[in-house]
């Protein structure tokens, strides 16, 4: 155990998708995964360990931001052997080309403080991002991959405006979480890839609405647990 999970050694596979929503978490693996079985309720934070096309698979609720995200991650790798993590969240467009209900996949990463020193964004797994890409291509799914930006605050009083520096730099999603993922990545030595739903548009101020949600993230966790059998299957993962 560990403070924030309950599971056993061996628990969970070693490769975890991450949602922030524990809702997210229970249906992911009720709807796709093969003899799903609940390994961690603490906090309410569940997670879920089972099996896709006959590969081992895990899912896990992170909640809302990069402390959370941090956390279980750390926990994962450090206590579990977690080597494979792909954030399977949401995100919101900085574009209008950036339609609702589709996917992005971020090929790079970068924290929104961090533009302005000069770092420079972080990088998903390389061989899991070709994986994506061909899987989202294969499927038909609506899809774009490009540049990403994360922040750590929700509201503001300029949505589109606070994010200039970072779409001058071709960023074209936003969310809370990926930067940070991408960063544990090449600190702690894990396979990292970030799979996001678009359920908003700060450039069109449109939304989805909460009710139709579940729904919007067949696409997406179809597409992670693929890549996620695909990489095992040839020795990635």
């Amino acid at each position: 155990m560990t403070p924030h999970i309950e599971a056993s050694k061996g628990d969970y596979a070693e490769t975890v998708l991450l949602p922030g929503d524990p809702d997210r978490a229970r249906w992911i693996a009720e709807t796709f995964f093969e003899r799903p079985r609940c390994v961690n309720r603490v906090r309410g934070c569940l997670g879920y360990s089972g099996s896709y096309s006959g590969v081992p698979v895990s899912v896990q609720a992170t909640g809302i931001g990069r402390p959370s995200i941090a956390i279980y991650i750390h926990e994962l790798v450090q206590s579990y052997g977690a080597k494979t993590l792909i954030r399977t969240g949401t995100c919101g467009a900085l574009d209008e080309a950036v339609g609702l209900r589709s996917l992005y996949l971020a090929e790079t990463a970068i924290m929104d403080f961090d533009i302005a020193s000069g770092r420079p964004p972080l990088h998903p797994n390389a061989a899991l991002l070709r994986l994506a890409r061909g899987a989202a291509e294969k499927s038909g799914v609506a899809h774009q991959i490009g540049p990403q930006v994360s922040s750590d605050v929700f509201y503001h009083p300029d949505p589109l405006g606070r994010f200039n520096a970072a779409r001058a730099l071709g960023a074209r999603a936003v969310d809370m979480e990926t930067a940070e993922l991408f960063a544990l990545s090449a600190r702690l030595g894990f396979r990292a890839l970030s799979v996001c739903t678009v359920v908003d548009s700060l450039a069109t101020g449109e939304a989805t609405a909460l009710s139709e949600r579940q729904a919007l993230f067949a696409d997406m966790a179809k597409l992670a647990l693929d890549v996620a059998a695909q990489a095992t299957s040839r020795g990635a993962c």
